[in-house]
């Protein structure tokens, strides 16, 4: 049996910051600060294509004591099939 209150645990996979140009507005201290408020062990950053607030965020994140998750979204095209 699960421990219930680890059960309640919100962990974010997949977030995007200011570094996300079209689609991201938060910065990387605010958020990390607001992650240790919410009491949040750990955050998946996943920026649109480009990883560049990777160390700012890694630092910060382990600073805080939160585990960091560095990912990216990215767009695949499958040029074979004509789609993209």
């Amino acid at each position: 049996m699960s421990d219930p209150e680890s059960a309640q645990t919100f962990i974010h996979l997949r977030l995007h910051t200011e570094f996300s140009i079209s689609d991201g507005l938060i910065a990387i201290g605010p958020l990390v600060e607001r992650l240790r408020e919410q009491g949040m062990p750990a955050v998946a950053v996943t920026d649109l294509a480009n990883l560049f607030a990777l160390i700012k965020f890694y630092q910060g994140a382990r600073q805080a004591g939160i585990k960091p998750v560095c990912g990216c979204d990215l767009r695949v095209v499958d040029a074979a099939s004509g789609h993209g």
